[in-house]
């Protein structure tokens, strides 16, 4: 006996599927929203146009190439009055691109030792984490910008205390640092060889700052290659290799040559005149909102990093503590890294709410991205539908960005189903 078995015939697609089957509903009215959404943003743009046309104004661009004539105090990059609006741009960007990482790294710092002491034995160390956490989260953010900024312009000293045989003020670190009250001067890296500089389009880039970058990620690339090694020694015979000082020397060896063979030096900061005069200048705004962004964002992160770790089983730690690790160990090495799985989701809201809020150093006179193009620009040019638009834009891809590479650690880091 013979059994033959046949496929089933297979069903010819038709329109009324894409309404009443399930395997293309979900696209069809997908698809159906996207198309109302940008019909409705085109009738918006229309609308915006033809009321600026009766307005006697158009809608174009064309300001961005437009003389600025005005000053930033604070600038990365070259610039000056005779600079275009699209350059005062990009120096905003830059200054909000700044403030956002600085924010976000000590934030994370501060989030992350408040979380832990958050949860400590110690009564009085777990209160007072606790009270840092209430009394930064139920302020509002521009009042403490507004608090940092008068506390940091009255007490630090002024220039001139720096001056004389027995001056009021002295310079730290070795006389690499001086704090004023109209910020903070810093020794800045000087090189005596240059390798020249390579230009793409508005931007200018150091080959010296380009071989010092390609020395640590050479370092990098060192530790990693050490790293896998020894899993694969522990692997196969359950016992790690040492490679703390490998690695070590895989980051110190390539660095110093580079900055030895570049003639590296430190331009110090002197006091000239009725300023300081060379290195790094950070000026006091800056500085103001880089502790007030950073406390009072640690404050959320803090909660966050505690909830993550209450969240991770109890036996997890009972089992380090069986098996002989100390509580430090304990919490780097089993504790923290099975609670990201848990902090990382609501930790990449409050980087985008830090990056949102850089929007406030207006109040102290930082000028970032919303001060050039969304403050002097717009009233300078009239241009307010397109410079709204245009910070509108930016600000969402940043967004998008910073959420993005979020979620692609988040990806790393979470449980992997079999």
């Amino acid at each position: 006996m013979v059994t033959t078995t046949e496929q089933p015939p297979r069903e010819t697609f038709r329109l009324s599927m894409l309404l009443y089957d399930t395997r293309y509903r979900a696209l069809t009215i997908q698809i159906i929203f996207l198309m109302a959404f940008m019909a409705g943003a085109a009738w918006l743009m229309h609308n915006a146009v033809d009321n600026l046309r009766a307005l006697g104004k158009d809608f174009n661009f064309g300001f961005l190439n437009v003389r600025s004539g005005y000053d930033i105090n604070q600038r990365l990059i070259e610039y000056s009055n005779d600079s275009t609006h699209g350059r005062a741009l990009l120096v905003g960007l830059l200054n909000t691109l700044l403030l956002a990482v600085m924010g976000c790294v000590a934030a994370t710092i501060i989030g992350v030792i408040g979380g832990v002491l958050r949860l400590s034995n110690n009564w009085l160390i777990s209160r007072l984490a606790a009270f840092y956490v209430e009394i930064f989260r139920n302020v509002p953010l521009l009042i403490w910008i507004l608090v940092v900024f008068a506390i940091f312009s009255e007490s630090m000293p002024a220039p001139n205390a720096f001056r004389g045989d027995n001056p009021a003020a002295t310079m730290k670190l070795f006389d690499t640092m001086a704090i004023t009250n109209r910020g903070v001067y810093l020794a800045g890296p000087v090189f005596d060889r240059s390798l020249g500089a390579l230009t793409l389009g508005p931007f200018t880039i150091s080959l010296n700052f380009l071989a010092v970058l390609a020395a640590l990620v050479l370092g990098w690339l060192i530790h990693r290659a050490l790293t896998r090694n020894a899993e694969k020694v522990q692997n196969a015979t359950g016992r790690r290799p040492i490679i703390w000082w490998k690695s070590l020397l895989g980051f110190v060896v390539p660095f110093v040559f580079v900055l030895y063979a570049l003639g590296f030096h430190l331009d110090r900061p002197s006091l000239q005149g009725f300023n300081f005069q060379g290195g790094i200048y950070l000026r006091d705004s800056l500085i103001a909102m880089w502790i007030a962004l950073s406390l009072y964002t640690g404050a959320f992160i803090t909660e966050t990093v505690r909830g993550g770790i209450l969240a991770v089983p109890r036996g997890q730690s009972e089992a380090a503590a069986a098996l002989g690790l100390r509580p430090s160990r304990t919490m780097r090495l089993v504790i923290l890294p099975q609670a990201m799985r848990v902090i990382i989701p609501p930790l990449i809201s409050q980087y985008l709410n830090l990056t949102k809020n850089t929007s406030l150093a207006l109040a102290v006179g930082y000028m970032d991205l919303r001060s050039t193009l969304g403050g002097i620009t717009l009233n300078q040019t009239g241009r307010e539908l397109e410079a709204m638009m245009l910070m509108m834009l930016i600000y969402l891809v940043i967004s998008l960005i910073i959420s993005g590479a979020m979620n692609l650690y988040n990806s790393t880091v979470k449980l992997k189903e079999r």
